[in-house]
């Protein structure tokens, strides 16, 4: 196909594209889980047209997984809009996240180093989250996350280092969730808690920050048989059940007093 000198604006506000070369085929339809490869480079709209970061000096393409929990949602638009093979340039007014702003350097590790690099990243997080500075915390667990999940891709399902490196992906994915809960995303904890359950019903962790997420949102039902199940799985976490049930009554009883008000100034 020859080359395209068509401009044109994609779905997205603010993302003007340009066709440098025709791919084939219909556009994609990427299905959730679908593995994306490609390489890319990234300028400034200055006169020098600056470049800040280029796969192909690395030698290493970028991989997207669509749909993941940590995808990067400017990359997903501006790939749905492209053929296989295609090259286009797009022009985008808004903030968009640069692969190196979430450890490029970690997905063009050998799986041997990202596989290194995750407790480093585990600890840098925990050190963030006792600080208090949740958000950084976050990225820090989705940088090992991306890692992980880049590895067990190529495992087999259900075999002994797929569970090892899932027990891994559980354990971040829950320290994720704490970090959710303070920046108050409690449906987004709701979730990912939620795939674990559905994947490992046994662990209680879930269940507890999700528990405490259907707390904050006043799902009273949900919430009360989430930490009935917390108990029965590890009864030494009675005391911090306790607290939460606590809470728990204490802000339905507040929200019923507020419907209450709301309702009788209706009539």
């Amino acid at each position: 196909m020859s080359d395209l000198k068509e401009t044109m604006l994609i779905g997205s506000e603010g993302i003007k594209k340009t066709i440098l070369h025709g791919g084939t085929g219909d556009i994609p339809k990427f299905t959730t889980g679908a593995k994306v490869t490609f390489h890319f480079r990234t300028q400034l709209c200055d006169d020098e047209r600056t470049v800040i970061d280029d796969s192909r000096v690395v030698g290493t393409p970028m991989e997207i997984v669509i749909g993941n929990m940590f995808k990067l949602d400017i990359w997903e638009a501006l790939l749905s809009s492209m053929r296989v093979g295609e090259v286009a340039e797009f022009w985008c007014d808004t903030i968009v996240q640069q692969p190196s702003e979430y450890n490029r350097e970690s997905w063009a590790l050998s799986d041997e180093e990202r596989l290194k690099v995750v407790p480093v990243l585990h600890g840098q997080g925990n050190k963030l989250f006792k600080q208090g500075r949740y958000q950084e915390a976050a990225q820090k667990y989705k940088e090992a996350l991306i890692c992980i999940k880049n590895v067990q891709t190529k495992e087999k399902a259900w075999d002994v280092p797929w569970l090892k490196l899932e027990k891994m992906a559980n354990t971040l994915t829950l320290n994720y969730c704490q970090c959710l809960l303070r920046m108050e995303e409690y449906y987004e904890v709701i979730e990912h808690t939620t795939d674990i359950i559905n994947q490992h019903p046994g662990v209680a962790k879930a269940y507890y920050l999700r528990g405490k997420a259907h707390k904050e949102v006043w799902n009273e039902a949900e919430a009360r048989q989430d930490f009935s199940r917390v108990l029965d799985l590890d009864p030494g976490m009675k005391k911090a059940v306790k607290k939460e049930l606590a809470v728990l009554s204490m802000r339905m009883e507040e929200k019923n007093q507020e419907d209450k008000n709301t309702y009788k100034g209706m009539f």
